[in-house]
């Protein structure tokens, strides 16, 4: 029995490097040569012309986050308030491909607004709270009601560095890129779902967005088979089975590049994925030509079967 151990030992064993400064597996030579395969002839994410934000930190949900019969409400109050009452996606909302309509929305009010593009105000601003009162009553007289947790969110910045009324976080940096097509994701997930969103949703800070060049590609890509079974292993698994999808771990990702012709193919079977999301029809048939699409790309064809069955098995 000894001896036959040591036949199959020597025999089947391979040698691997292993970097201290990279998360690492044990793969068996078709996994490795798989692996090996798709990052060869990939960019790292970081060196794409994309950008990967956090969504918004309101710092009280109660206050800032409504349904839809209290934004109907706050609109008949008041028309005008339609105009800061943002459809909202949570991380747990985000589903592959789509989202679940959890009928919430945003009061989206960044700092010192409705004064938040002038350059002159630094701080809490009395004047930016009496345009907002006049111009927004509606919606003032709601955040009103918690004013006292709303200025007790953090001492050091409430009533300091921006009104009490205002979100906590809320993108200064890049809050145009809220209302561009993006991928949305979850930061911590079992299922890894990425959803291209073209509607201007907001989110909270328990997921990311992705804006930039070649999405309807990229959000394909990263739905796939492929992309799961070469990369989930790149991503802290936490407690009960769920993945950190942070920003530093998704740069070091690399992606064959595609140019507008090839994101055009993507960007039609994603419209007619769309249609039959519409329509309540199936689509698994749909995204399994995506994964055949994703397959072509990275030369995995008929030819080579045997690694394109063992992706989708696995």
């Amino acid at each position: 029995m000894m001896v036959f151990w040591s036949d199959f030992i020597s025999q089947n064993i391979h040698t691997n490097r292993f970097e201290t400064d990279r998360s690492w597996v044990l793969l068996n030579p078709l996994e490795k040569s798989i692996k090996e395969k798709i990052e060869k002839i990939g960019l790292p994410l970081k060196d794409w012309d994309i950008k990967i934000n956090y969504g918004i930190k309101t710092g009280f949900n109660d206050a800032f986050i409504i349904d839809g019969r209290k934004r109907k409400d706050l609109i008949i109050e008041d028309p005008r308030s339609e105009e800061i009452i943002k459809p909202l996606l949570r991380g747990r909302d985000i589903k592959r491909f789509g989202h679940e309509n959890p009928d919430l929305w945003l009061l989206y009010i960044p700092w010192h607004f409705p004064l938040h593009n002038e350059p002159s105000i630094t701080g809490a601003s009395e004047m930016a709270e009496e345009n907002f009162k006049r111009s927004y009553p509606a919606v003032y007289n709601h955040l009103l009601k918690y004013k006292n947790e709303l200025t007790a969110r953090n001492k050091e910045e409430t009533g300091i560095r921006y009104e009490w009324y205002a979100l906590q976080r809320w993108g200064s940096n890049y809050m145009d890129d809220f209302f561009k097509q993006k991928i949305i994701y979850p930061n911590m997930t079992k299922f890894v779902p990425f959803f291209l969103d073209n509607s201007g949703f907001m989110q909270n800070d328990k997921s990311f967005m992705i804006v930039g060049n070649h999405l309807e590609f990229l959000v394909a890509f990263l739905n796939s088979s492929l992309f799961k079974y070469c990369f989930l292993n790149d991503f802290p698994e936490l407690q009960g089975g769920t993945r950190e999808l942070r920003k530093i771990f998704f740069d070091k990702i690399p992606v064959i590049r595609i140019d507008d012709k090839i994101n055009d193919k993507f960007k039609k079977i994603l419209d007619n994925m769309s249609d039959f999301r519409i329509k309540n029809l199936p689509t698994k048939q749909i995204e399994k030509e995506i994964d055949n699409m994703i397959f072509d790309l990275y030369n995995l064809t008929d030819l080579e079967c045997e690694e394109i069955g063992f992706i989708e098995i696995n």
